[in-house]
């Protein structure tokens, strides 16, 4: 049993144009998942399914959000004190767009080139093989004909 806790936002006191500007997040098209699959059956690709766990923690905010201590960590004589979040958090509404930005950076950082016609598809062609990358919130599709080239990027 996980008895693991999670820091949630409350994303209902969130107000439009003051805490947050856009909260759309690009996923990949299911037209681009089954053509993905198509090539790995056809090309004999290796594929693989990853699902980030700690996704919405990695996201920078752009916007200066605050918060409320959470209960249980209050200090003694700073009860009037709040929190400055840094990163996003669960239940932010931009925290899936942040992640995504967040994402974008460090995957074309491998030289993986987006694909415009999707914004959550990269490719990467070497001399030693192909390798494929969607991204639907959370969750990675990885499919290549060179699997140290699979394992470095993952």
């Amino acid at each position: 049993m996980d008895h693991s806790t999670r820091l949630v936002a409350k994303r209902y006191t969130q107000v439009e144009g003051v805490d947050y500007e856009e909260t759309f997040s690009p996923m990949v098209r299911l037209a681009f998942v089954r053509l993905l699959l198509a090539l790995v059956a056809h090309l004999d690709l290796e594929l693989f399914q990853m699902d980030v766990k700690t996704a919405f923690h990695n996201g920078n905010i752009e916007e200066k959000i605050y918060m409320d201590q959470p209960i249980g960590f209050v200090s003694k004589g700073q009860e009037d004190m709040v929190c400055h979040l840094e990163k996003s958090i669960y239940g932010l509404k931009q925290s899936s767009r942040a992640w995504y930005f967040g994402f974008h950076e460090a995957i074309t950082a491998f030289s993986l080139i987006m694909v415009s016609e999707d914004h959550c598809v990269y490719v990467k062609k070497t001399n030693v093989g192909i390798m494929f990358l969607t991204l639907y919130v959370t969750d990675i599709l990885l499919a290549g004909s060179n699997l140290e080239m699979i394992n470095a990027t993952k």
